[in-house]
């Protein structure tokens, strides 16, 4: 339903789609209707939170493609989605906006069944390229020649191999393809590597530019030399290029025409640009400059990491507003994490950190303030970051490879071929475990216990709260820990607001008995045993004597505990945070047909099917696992075995 909350400017109130932009509005005009689409986005993101600072940064750009293309027919492919807001607004869905990233609400990154505008559903990085040369060819098989195919990526997306995979292949098809490169020197954090160093020398080539806009504008004078007149100004430029910019033909190398680079915040030169590069064929690249925020001061000039995702603000002052808590609050996972592993390297002259471009995301950062020559930020390069983890474990570093669990997928052959064959002592920390909240599907991190648990070397665990985070991370760095070792957590706040407790090393391979019980065993993995326990307890009240295991590891699992368990208890609930198909409760199945067994297992936890967006409590209870569905459960088991007892005394 439409909030009158939000209410659209004198232009863009007119505009439903994007054929409403072309029809009704001059070049001239589309200056003011970025400024109202960006005035749109603030009033909206500063009320209901969602990423900020990317869509604000190609305001200009996103009004500049759907006037000069015909979407949806053409078609526009965006990498990530962070910076998609104004397109989900200048198509169709304004009015709805304010429900972007709620449950049951828009999505906060394109996705093809939300709408035809959104060509192909993204979250990860570095897809944009690919997809849209797939579109390209399958549409010139069609004989669509017409047709156009626009890949929007950032300068942090263009670093993943992905990216240089799809413009190789893209150089060879010579199909109907622009990229759009939006340079804003940001991810979420700075971006990092050589390829920054490379746009900026292209960025900052005063000579290089003035003699490529000159060359550019020749085109438009030579017409009078006939067919060969755009060959003849290519060799020129190209010469050109090759003496004035040592490495400027890094793109035209793997055969894309390159322009640029422009101010990506003038939006009639862009679109003048945009109208010539529409004419001409084959493989192209318009390099676009933006700056993250643009157009609300406080973002512009604040830390656009800050800004990236700020929550909830006052709109007039730039203030971040932000509850605070009368009594101390348990600390982020990912935050027990970054202050744990600079204490750990304090005493161990070995242990170095890694991560993808998350060095703020997983708290590395603190690392890197602290020993900057000892954590790297590999860029958006899953791949890379886990066999450079590998390379250094071979020279005898114990390297803590921190990398959100869904996009650990992106790097799933490197711990099979790099790591787990080779049996290095790679450390897996695994942020974003479990359901992911608001960012959705392409973010739960449901599939890591049924993939890493299946591959030979591993050690795979997860803590139920930040004293065994900190105890696992210790034992994973012991010199007598040789086995590489995964270790899960969730995105969100643990449950200790005293949460620095000393080091404890763990046995590999030992759960624990958290709660004694008479009717049933509730055995949890990870964080969401602390919903088990709560249940437990709960249970109580209700009649049923609940015990609760906290097994600790999934790999290798603790068979002495599991003896306990189905030696005493008929009924056993398993409970995780994670995809049901081959996970954790699969795991204790296998360990009761292996051993001869025959309780009744009941495994809850996500379930065999894509999960949308939501808070993490309302995705917990969506699937079927927060404390009142174990408790459900567990009274649904005790009370049929009851009523079986019941019948076979009666007979």
């Amino acid at each position: 339903m439409p909030d009158p909350t939000f209410k659209a400017g004198e232009y863009l109130s007119q505009i439903t789609y994007p054929k409403d932009l072309r029809e009704k509005f001059s070049t001239e005009q589309l200056p003011q209707v970025c400024d109202e689409l960006r005035d749109f986005i603030i009033d909206v993101v500063s009320q209901k939170g969602g990423h900020f600072g990317a869509s604000l940064g190609v305001v200009e750009m996103t009004v500049a493609l759907h006037y000069v293309f015909d979407t949806p027919y053409d078609q526009l492919v965006w990498d990530v989605g962070h910076q998609a807001y104004g397109h989900k607004i200048l198509t169709g869905r304004r009015e709805v906006f304010h429900t972007n990233r709620k449950y049951k609400g828009l999505s906060g990154f394109p996705k093809i069944k939300e709408s035809e505008y959104d060509t192909f559903g993204v979250g990860h990085s570095s897809t944009s390229i690919s997809a849209a040369l797939g579109m390209a060819v399958a549409n010139r098989s069609r004989g669509q020649l017409d047709r156009h195919h626009v890949a929007v990526i950032g300068d942090g997306a263009m670093t993943a191999g992905l990216a240089f995979e799809g413009l190789n292949h893209a150089g060879v098809e010579n199909s109907n393809l622009l990229v759009v490169l939006n340079d804003n020197c940001m991810s979420i954090d700075p971006n990092v590597g050589a390829l920054k160093e490379y746009l900026t020398d292209i960025t900052t080539s005063h000579t290089y530019n003035r003699v490529k806009d000159e060359v550019w504008h020749l085109l438009g004078k030579m017409s009078r030399f006939g067919p060969n007149a755009r060959e003849i100004v290519q060799k020129v430029e190209n010469s050109i290029k090759s003496s004035l910019l040592q490495h400027s033909n890094l793109f035209e190398s793997l055969n894309f025409r390159y322009f640029g680079p422009i101010d990506g915040h003038d939006v009639v030169h862009m679109a003048k640009v945009m109208e010539d590069l529409r004419d001409i064929p084959g493989p192209k690249i318009l390099h676009c400059i933006t700056k993250k925020g643009k157009g609300y001061k406080p973002a512009e000039e604040g830390s656009a990491t800050k800004w990236h995702a700020p929550g909830i603000f006052n709109k007039d002052t730039g203030e971040i507003i932000k509850v605070t808590p009368k009594s101390p609050q348990p600390p982020k996972y990912q935050d027990v994490f970054g202050h744990t592993i600079v204490e750990l390297a304090e005493k161990n002259e070995k242990i170095v950190g890694v991560t993808p471009a998350m060095p703020s995301g997983s708290s590395l950062n603190i690392m890197m303030e602290a020993m900057p020559d000892r954590a790297f930020d590999v860029g958006i390069a899953e791949q890379h970051a886990v066999t450079f983890s590998a390379g250094l474990a071979t020279q005898g570093m114990r390297p803590f490879c921190n990398i959100y669990s869904s996009f650990m997928q992106r790097a799933y052959d490197q711990v099979v071929h790099d790591v787990a064959i080779q049996e290095l002592p790679v450390i897996f920390c695994l942020d974003r475990a479990g359901v992911a909240g608001a960012d959705g599907p392409t973010h739960h991190g449901a599939y890591d216990i049924a993939y890493m648990r299946c591959v030979p070397n591993l050690v795979v665990s997860a803590p139920m709260n930040e004293e065994e985070l900190r105890n696992l991370m210790y034992t994973s760095q012991l010199e007598e820990t040789s086995e590489p070792f995964v270790i899960r957590y969730p995105r969100g706040q643990g449950v200790m607001p005293e949460w620095k407790t000393p080091f404890r090393k763990v046995k590999i391979g030992t759960g624990r008995r958290v709660k004694s019980g008479d009717d049933l065993a509730i055995l949890s993995i990870g964080h969401i045993g602390n919903e088990a326990l709560a249940a437990a307890e709960e249970l109580d009240k209700d009649g049923v004597s609940a015990a609760h295991y906290d097994l600790r590891f999934v790999k290798p699992l603790d068979e002495v505990l599991l003896h306990e368990v189905f030696g005493k208890f008929n009924h056993v609930i398993t409970v995780e945070d994670g995809c049901i198909q081959g996970g954790f409760g699969s795991a204790v199945l296998e360990f009761m047909s292996d051993h001869g067994y025959a309780s009744q297992v009941v495994r809850l936890g996500i379930p065999d099917r894509v999960v949308e967006h939501g808070s993490q409590p309302q995705l917990y209870a969506e699937c079927g696992y927060d404390k009142e569905a174990i408790k459900a459960e567990a009274i649904r088991l005790t009370s049929a075995s009851h009523r079986s007892k019941s019948n076979i005394s009666a007979s």
